[in-house]
């Protein structure tokens, strides 16, 4: 067995240790850092096959922005853990169907020729000018051009979905509008009112 083989297998290990301890362990900060553990793994793997540009992605954009943000939402939240808890049992068995289901689609579907792999499972060599994200660019706006147009514009539409559902007005909810405060007069808050001085009975007068 090669040394490249015994680090795939290690770091398969730690992806497949980690992603199961997310969905296990009882504290949601150890689950949001697992997944970041995960997420790191995966990356390596990637390196591994030579996808370095895939690979960076996965680090900056979910681990460096979308996990850290996670992250700061779970640890401010107070969370009561109890309630989260009371229905794993339960719904185990249905997990453990789906999570079956997701593996056979994923085997039939990944395989040997879609990750530059050969029949005996070692990885393809390419010059030292090769460029993977030259590669998939070309993939990516020749090849599965439709499919990349319509995951766009479904994304467009979720972005445009949720922003018209926070702007959305609310009869009961008051609202601050900057531009109005910005042009207020002093006119408009502070009135001056005259009111004739009074004088204090005593009682000898």
């Amino acid at each position: 067995m090669s040394i490249e083989s015994i680090i795939f297998y290690v770091f398969a290990a730690i992806l497949v240790g980690s992603a199961g301890a997310v969905i296990t362990v009882r504290n949601p900060v150890h689950a949001v850092l697992f997944l970041v553990l995960a997420f790191f793994t995966s990356a390596a793997l990637w390196i591994m096959l030579e996808a370095e540009f895939l690979a960076i992605t996965l680090v900056l954009v979910y681990v460096g922005a979308v996990m850290v943000l996670f992250l700061f939402v779970v640890m401010m939240l107070d969370i009561n853990l109890v309630p989260l808890r009371e229905g794993f049992m339960r719904f185990l068995p249905v997990g453990i169907v789906v999570a079956l289901i997701m593996f056979v689609e994923m085997a039939m579907v990944v395989g040997a020729k879609h990750f530059g792999v050969d029949h005996y499972g070692a990885g393809i060599k390419h010059a030292a000018d090769y460029s993977n994200t030259k590669e998939l660019g070309n993939v990516l706006y020749t090849v599965y051009v439709y499919p990349f147009e319509i995951a766009a514009a479904i994304l467009l539409v979720a972005i445009i979905a949720a922003i018209a559902l926070t702007m959305r007005r609310r009869p009961q909810t008051k609202y601050q509008d900057p531009a109005a405060q910005v042009l207020v007069k002093r006119g408009d808050r502070v009135r001056m009112i005259k009111m004739a001085s009074e004088r204090k009975n005593t009682a000898g007068e």
